[in-house]
């Protein structure tokens, strides 16, 4: 492997040559600047060997270097290992950022070299304002390295497109279009251009197989007073969709003709959100187009569920508790064998899913890390790090489902069987931590960041923490990671709003020990009026008991041990009916109540 990458590396750095860049950065994204990416984007990944979502290459004539997050710090340790890559850890003091170690290898007059397809308008602001104002590096967009380099590269993706039905999106296309041009007059401006897959597929009630568990259909959307335009490859269209892209006023391009569309447009101003449109679509935009940059109206629209959505919700929540429960149920009696391993309970798990109604496909690929692997935070087990579970330790099993009417994300940690001291402390504490944040009550107007203590104070009184966030919203049946909400450390501007679906789900990671993750989904609903206004709070939303086997009862309250006794109640009167006699015993004895 390491001799293939350094030669794919030689082979870079020669045309960095041709194209007199003396540094090349390669994200892991798509033109639409997506997280999760179709095979045909996955260059960062195929110039550096390392298989995680997150990360960024940099290649000088001399080095090469990939930043990633917490997240894959441990995986990318070892897949980059000789390689000739080093490992830069992101949101470490030590760690510069990637203008930071460009400003200190390349000289005033060099330039860096970028695909503007893969990084937004605003990454490309930033990067010029950071490398050419500062140090007198120019930034230079070219062509796609990976046309000429990756000789095998899979094609773009071209799965038919197909509808999402009215009774699952509860609102259709024609009132989404008429909110959005009502939106666009508010703003000013004349046009909207979408670039995000989530948005375009929310706007058009469209889905379709593109991008990996994530129910999207490449294309940009241009929404405006002189009609409504959709870039897609021609072959994705089938006769349903284009009778209903023309039912409701949609006209179709072929994906290729955006830029040349964009630079001929014949309005004054058009919308862009710059932070989700890339650089080269930007900058085809006509001259005589005045661009007003802004949040894309739509992620508020979409993140903020109808009543048809939410009632599906349930209803998917529901299926998929009933999916887990019999696997938990199946895992409990298989692990005493020693014959289950990372793979095969992963492979179980999808079983009982895909076994359930409206089941479209998994919302991420599962991650099940048995005890040292739970601590590596996207762990993805392979037949050469899967191993075998035993009846000692956790597991940690974070996974979700497509559903037609709704996406899921769940995690449990399960005890196998003895755990040591430390593991049932820190289980405790993650739970103190989970619960804290689910019984939130707050005033409208709170943004994530002033809930997120909450969930990470119990560890912090621990002199412990987590690099990744709290919570992230998730789509409907669309991405299982979507905004503009979020529950983290870092500042997001968006508030939190009734309908809204978000995660909760703390963790502690210890390298070569254990790894605890307790998730759930949680809507965000009234909880009535108060002083100065009202009031919002969390409604757990998953459906799945809680391992207690890890519990120290008495690091708990009175409030949290009542808050989890309710949740098991919850959870088995909403299961219960569709289990058979066993399982629901099982379900009974997984929900018993935990006295102080």
């Amino acid at each position: 492997m390491s001799q293939t990458i350094k030669q794919r590396i030689a082979a870079l750095r020669s045309l960095m040559e041709k194209e007199n860049v003396t540094a090349f950065i390669i994200p892991s994204t798509d033109p639409h600047l997506s997280e999760y990416v179709a095979p045909h984007w996955m260059s960062r990944e195929w110039i550096s060997g390392f298989t995680g979502s997150a990360g960024t290459v940099v290649v000088t004539r001399e080095e090469a270097g990939l930043w990633t997050d917490s997240r894959y710090f441990l995986q990318a340790a070892a897949q980059l290992e000789g390689s000739g890559i080093d490992l830069y850890k992101e949101m470490l003091p030590e760690t510069p950022s990637i203008p930071a170690f460009l400003k200190s290898r390349l000289k005033a007059g060099e330039a860096v070299g970028i695909d503007g397809k893969m990084f937004s308008a605003v990454q490309v602001k930033q990067l010029k304002a950071e490398l050419e104002q500062g140090a007198q590096i120019a930034v230079k967009s070219c062509a796609d390295p990976m046309e000429v380099l990756w000789t095998d590269r899979p094609p773009m993706p071209s799965d038919p497109a197909f509808i999402h039905e009215l009774k699952y999106a509860g609102k259709s296309c024609a009132e989404k279009l008429a909110t959005l041009q009502g939106e666009i007059a508010k703003a000013g401006a004349e046009a909207l251009l979408l670039s995000a897959l989530d948005e375009i597929a929310w706007t058009l009630n469209i889905r379709g197989n593109d991008v990996h568990c994530n129910p999207v259909v490449i294309s940009y959307l241009l929404v405006g007073k002189a009609g409504v335009h959709y870039f897609i490859q021609p072959e994705k269209v089938t006769d349903v969709v284009s009778a209903y892209l023309k039912e409701n006023g949609v006209q179709t391009h072929d994906y290729s003709e955006i830029e040349a569309f964009l630079h001929s447009l014949n309005v004054q101003s058009i919308l862009i959100d710059p932070a989700k449109t890339n650089y080269a679509i930007y900058s085809a935009i006509a001259p005589t187009c005045r661009i007003q940059e802004g949040a894309s109206p739509v992620a508020l629209l979409k993140a903020i569920r109808n009543e048809q959505e939410i009632a599906g919700l349930r209803a998917a929540m529901q299926r998929d508790g009933v999916a887990l429960v019999k696997f938990l149920k199946w895992l409990e009696a298989a692990v005493p064998t020693e014959q289950e391993t990372e793979i095969s309970i992963d492979k179980k798990l999808h079983a009982f899913r895909a076994a359930q109604p409206l089941y479209m496909g998994e919302s991420f690929d599962t991650i099940a890390g048995y005890k040292e692997h739970g601590a590596i935070v996207h762990y993805e087990a392979t037949p050469e790090t899967d191993v075998t579970l035993k009846p000692k330790g956790f597991v940690l099993i974070d996974s979700g489902a497509q559903y037609l009417d709704g996406t899921t994300d769940i995690t449990r940690t399960i005890a196998l069987g003895p755990l040591t001291e430390e593991e049932k402390v820190d289980y405790t504490l993650i739970l103190k931590g989970h619960i804290a944040l689910a019984m939130a009550v707050f005033p409208e107007g709170t943004r994530g960041a002033q809930l997120d203590v909450l969930a990470r104070m119990p560890i912090w009184q621990h002199r412990m923490n987590y690099l990744h966030g709290t919570g992230h919203g998730v789509g409907h049946f669309l991405n299982v990671h979507e905004g503009p909400q979020s529950i983290r450390m870092n500042e997001n501007p968006v508030t939190l709003h009734v309908g809204m679906l978000t995660s909760n789900e703390p963790g502690v990671y210890k390298a070569g020990s254990h790894g605890i993750r307790t998730e759930n989904l949680v809507l965000t609903v009234p909880a009535g009026e108060g002083l100065f206004g009202n009031y919002l709070k969390f409604e757990t939303v998953t459906l799945c008991p809680i391992c207690t086997k890890g519990i120290i009862p008495d690091m708990l309250t009175k409030d949290e041990i009542d808050w989890l006794n309710q949740y098991h109640r919850t959870v088995y009167e909403k299961l219960s009916p569709d289990l058979d006699e066993d399982e629901k015993a099982w379900l009974k004895e997984a929900c018993k109540a935990i006295i102080s």
